[in-house]
């Protein structure tokens, strides 16, 4: 379904040769994330989505089915699909959103620590975060991600405040937001391609195991990793996407 907003032109590097795949950054990051990672043997194009990055900042226009908009677009753009859309905690949900609107643009997903799935807990926070998201900025998105490299915190900074909070909102507290279980469970049970979720905590990937009914999801828990696990390990999570697609021919 189309949102209504109007498509944002991406920022995006596209390199390499063979089957497409698709790297989604986190709320507030850009395409610079994904700097550890290579896919040789891929066609691979990353984006710096809107009000990120270098890509325009609207004042409006930042619920994940907004951000899988523009993707679209960019894909439709560049004659590419399906892809492999990975994406990393708010781009786990981005590229959710994206093959659950465009499926014929994908063929798979890989979901990277989402931001969907947050327990009764967690989501009880979510008002007073946005509050201060929407008081504080990036500095609020500082404190309630902890301990960060220099590299992501600096890209967190330059993430104007009103993108960031309203990206929050988008993924939890909006209409139609999929942040907390029981609307992520919904939403992925109508997925209708292979996933592959990557976590770093047991309670997440337990809770991941109940979703994963499509034939060749997989749910991966990489203990003693933290939440930008792919930048942690690039090698290793190289490794498991490219094993997992492999796993899914003949399907």
């Amino acid at each position: 379904m189309q949102p209504d907003v109007e498509a944002v032109r991406l920022c995006f590097t596209a390199g390499g040769a063979g089957e497409p795949i698709l790297l989604v950054h986190g709320w507030g990051g850009d395409g610079r994330s994904w700097n550890p990672v290579g896919f040789a043997g891929r066609r691979v194009v990353t984006v710096d989505l809107r009000g990120h990055g270098r890509s325009p900042v609207p004042s409006g226009g930042y619920r994940p089915q907004d951000y899988a908009f523009d993707l679209a677009e960019l894909l439709e753009e560049l004659d590419l699909g399906p892809v492999v859309a990975v994406g990393h905690s708010m781009g786990g949900q981005i590229v959710v959103r994206l093959a659950l609107d465009r499926p014929e643009l994908v063929g798979a997903v890989v979901a990277i620590d989402p931001a969907y799935g947050a327990d009764e807990v967690e989501a009880a926070s979510f008002q007073q975060r946005l509050s201060d998201l929407r008081r504080d900025g990036a500095a609020a998105a500082v404190r309630q991600l902890g301990d960060l490299t220099d590299e992501v915190r600096e890209q967190l900074l330059r993430t104007p405040g009103h993108v960031l909070a309203e990206s929050y909102a988008g993924m939890y507290t909006d209409p139609g937001a999929i942040g907390a279980r029981p609307a992520a469970a919904k939403a992925l049970a109508s997925l209708g391609r292979p996933l592959l979720c990557i976590r770093p905590t047991p309670s997440m990937a337990a809770w991941d195991l109940t979703c994963a009914v499509r034939p060749g999801s997989r749910v991966v828990l990489w203990r003693d990793a933290g939440h930008f696990l792919h930048r942690e390990r690039p090698q290793a999570f190289t490794r498991l996407v490219n094993s997992w697609l492999g796993s899914l021919e003949g399907l």
